[in-house]
């Protein structure tokens, strides 16, 4: 039986369909509007057939797209009455985590609201790396940095570990450190941290020649790499789930750890049981990191 098509996918194409255009789409569901075109093309790669044309002056649904929209439109109606329905028997989490560590976290939420639907978890992603309970009214937050030390409830996570990563298509043959510096380079910031941190480590002895592309996340970063668009310095514990289904290789084994770290806290001094077992479960998930 065909793997079932990723709900997140089918919502952006729901609102893009009631658009029929990326820009207003993304404005709607607060991501870029080349977020949306990736998340739609490869919603069509995973179905096999085109949902959109792409037109000079905008998008036209296809055949399959007109059949698709009435059932998806089904499927988040239902999606809504049963939050309306069910949504009184249990308080949702509020969870806040930044856009760089969705690559682990988001399959793992999935994983437990399938294990304890009694407990539901509602996650919002931002670009900020820490958190101000004083002011934001989450449950929980997972933050990244320095060990956090204002009386939290605190659950390590894992330590970043920078390592170069690429799509198996980009390596035809084993790469060797000195082909780095006519590589095309991916940077998950403006001021190429990362990857001077990593070159150095390995002791490169080369300022890379190359051409590169700068990007606002790390996971926007991980994305385009994915597609073969060049190497990417990652962290290796955000990409185990890309390495195992074979979306990305390591084409060198240096690993290198930045002395920051990733930690989940809450502020809470007592944390409800929901709250307790799903911070300590999401802490056992990391373990084998």
């Amino acid at each position: 039986m065909k793997r079932l098509p990723p709900l997140p996918a089918l919502h952006t194409f729901l609102i893009t369909a009631q658009h029929c255009n990326f820009t207003r789409a993304a404005q709607q569901l607060h991501i870029t509007q080349g977020a949306v075109s990736r998340q739609i093309a490869g919603l069509e790669e995973h179905l096999g057939y085109a949902l959109f044309q792409r037109q000079a002056r905008g998008l036209t649904l296809t055949r399959e797209g007109q059949d698709w929209l009435p059932r998806v439109q089904q499927v988040f109606t239902l999606i809504e009455q049963g939050v309306r329905e069910v949504g009184g028997r249990s308080a949702t989490l509020q969870v806040k985590a930044p856009t760089c560590v969705m690559r682990w976290l988001l399959p793992r939420l999935m994983e437990w609201q399938a294990l304890r639907p009694d407990v539901p978890v509602e996650l919002t992603t931002t670009v900020q790396h820490g958190v101000d309970f004083r002011r934001e009214g989450f449950d929980a937050a997972v933050v990244y940095g320095a060990a956090p030390n204002h009386g939290l409830q605190v659950r390590k996570l894992f330590d970043e570990q920078l390592t170069p990563v690429c799509a198996p298509t980009l390596c035809n043959r084993p790469l060797q450190l000195p082909d780095l510096a006519r590589q095309m380079l991916l940077h998950p910031s403006r001021d190429e941290h990362d990857w001077r941190l990593w070159l150095q480590a390995a002791k490169a002895g080369f300022e890379p020649q190359g051409p590169k592309q700068h990007f606002e996340t790390l996971d926007m970063a991980m994305a385009m790499a994915a597609q073969g668009t060049g190497i990417a310095i990652g962290d290796f514990a955000l990409i185990g789930d890309d390495l195992r289904a074979g979306r990305l290789i390591m084409p060198f084994e240096l690993k290198v750890a930045t002395g920051k770290s990733y930690y989940l806290v809450s502020p809470s001094k007592t944390l409800p049981s929901g709250l307790a077992e799903l911070m300590d479960w999401l802490a056992r998930q990391a373990q084998p990191l």
